[in-house]
């Protein structure tokens, strides 16, 4: 992801001077390669060139930015999470737990695409818009569910205004090229759960993040909870930053320069905001993927 304080830079594209350069080196090795028709016609049909080229692009754009902000982790899920149950579970479940229709969405997971590199699996997220008028209602409806089912403390409670949470521009771009190609209440989306980018700092996370890889909110990791509880139980389980969304904490020298998470302490599971800097060997952004 492009870093927050560069994100409403303008990006360059192929067209661009630099994009132009980047075209050439490609254009210049096929050329090289000196390809009859046939071989041409098995290298154009060969799977793999657009991810290829995006994880290049994702460890060359800017490698070290944050490095220092990466330790060594053995914290994984906890036994009991299998990975993500049947994703028609999951539709179902969250229709009845938030009153949407589920008919679209089990539809669409009736045939769905390749799961990209990086994820763990399919989970459905609603569509914030059917669960509250504005996305911040969303998430306090969300929280307020949670706390129905099980023992949670909301410790931002009261504080979860635009002025103080709001989605990273990256996050929203990625969610709304998704819903493009699905219809009704409940998306279905690749993703993961934390363990790929444990050990790092939200920011760090943001910034390997694969071309098509964006981070979950606080809306999306809590549904995800809802419909997997198992995976956070104990203290010992990995805990889950949400490295999509951005919060101000009141006082700080960087505005939005902390995100939500998810942590278990004390019997319960506690929602909670922290530092994007902040490295700690408990802790793993999720993140989705949009198709490429």
């Amino acid at each position: 992801m492009v870093p927050m304080s560069n994100a409403l830079a303008p990006s360059v594209t192929a067209r661009d001077s630099k994009g132009l350069k980047f075209v050439s080196v490609i254009e210049a090795a096929y050329n090289k390669a000196r390809l009859s028709e046939k071989e041409a016609q098995c290298v154009n049909d060969a799977p793999g060139l657009a991810e290829l080229v995006g994880k290049f692009i994702t460890e060359n754009r800017l490698p070290n930015q944050f490095a220092s902000e990466e330790v060594r982790s053995t914290y994984d899920y906890p036994k009991k999470h299998k990975g993500p149950k049947g994703i028609e579970d999951q539709i179902k479940a969250l229709a009845k737990i938030f009153g949407l229709d589920p008919s679209h969405a089990l539809e669409y997971a009736k045939n769905l695409p390749q799961l990209p590199n990086g994820a763990e699996g399919w989970f459905a997220i609603p569509r914030w818009e059917k669960v509250a008028k504005t996305y911040n209602e969303a998430i306090e409806r969300m929280l307020k569910v949670i706390a129905s089912m099980r023992k949670f403390t909301n410790y931002r409670e009261g504080q979860l205004g635009p002025d103080r949470l709001r989605q990273s521009q990256r996050t929203i771009e990625m969610l709304n090229k998704i819903g493009e190609t699905q219809q009704g209440d409940i998306l279905i989306i690749a993703g993961q759960l934390g363990l790929r980018h444990r050990g790092r700092s939200v920011r760090r996370a943001r910034v390997v993040f694969q071309t098509n890889e964006f981070g979950f909110g606080a809306f999306a990791v809590g549904c995800m909870l809802l419909t997997h509880p198992e995976r956070l139980e104990k203290y010992e389980d990995l805990f889950i930053d949400c490295a999509g969304e951005e919060y101000d904490y009141p006082g700080d020298a960087v505005r939005f320069g902390h995100a939500p998470c998810f942590h278990f302490r004390g019997g319960r599971v506690g929602f909670v905001t922290g530092w994007v800097g902040g490295t700690g060997v408990g802790y793993g952004s999720s993140s989705g993927f949009a198709p490429q």
